[in-house]
């Protein structure tokens, strides 16, 4: 479904949730090699991807009426490892949801390769993608008033990782010494749509 936004953005949604993140990989590569009519922004969501900023409306809605994107269509983002010290507050809860020792749910967490769906939240958010659907966990009942910088947490089906400290209703499982977000560096952001997350266990400080 394709979906005209104000005067110059469409909103795309594909039938499948799940192709979302193929179209997004189609079209960044497409606009990469010059055969996507020009667009601003193109920013991915759980279920649509916006085209903003576009100067020929007809053309880019006749592009996505013939795209039929899937992964195999596209190359794989770049790979980021997160070292993680698997000590989060919430660690013994998440196994007891999954049924397992806190040793084992660090075992189940940090096999998945994951994927950057879409960035919100805070700058420098990610959600990520990846963990088997019967691994998914609710929310907290009551938010923490403060979450650090670096955590990294679960919530339904998404993983992510704090950029900084904020409010925040995820269950944590442990925290990274990685900087998420820094305005001074190119990138900004670490964790950008498409990026491939490895989640590494390591001892004490060294995440």
């Amino acid at each position: 479904m394709i979906r005209t936004v104000g005067e110059n953005a469409l909103l795309v949604e594909p039938a499948d949730p799940a192709e979302v993140g193929a179209l997004y990989r189609w079209l960044r590569e497409r606009q990469a090699e010059g055969g996507l009519p020009a667009v601003e922004e193109i920013v991915p969501a759980a279920r649509t991807v916006l085209l903003d900023g576009a100067a020929d409306l007809p053309a880019l809605t006749a592009l996505l009426r013939s795209a039929r994107p899937t992964a195999a269509d596209t190359a794989p983002g770049p790979l980021l490892d997160v070292p993680t010290v698997y000590d989060g507050a919430d660690l013994a809860e998440v196994a007891a949801l999954w049924d397992v020792s806190p040793e084992a749910a660090v075992r189940i967490h940090s096999e998945p390769e994951y994927v950057v769906a879409f960035c919100g939240f805070a700058p420098g958010f990610g959600y990520l993608t990846g963990l088997p659907q019967r691994y998914e966990v609710p929310r907290r009942a009551t938010p923490r008033g403060s979450v650090p910088a670096g955590s990294v947490a679960l919530a339904g089906p998404y993983t992510g990782v704090y950029p900084r400290s904020s409010p925040g209703g995820w269950q944590l499982l442990g925290r990274t010494g990685l900087v998420l977000w820094d305005a001074d560096r190119e990138p900004a952001a670490l964790l950008a749509p498409g990026v491939r997350v490895r989640f590494t266990a390591v001892r004490g400080d060294r995440g």
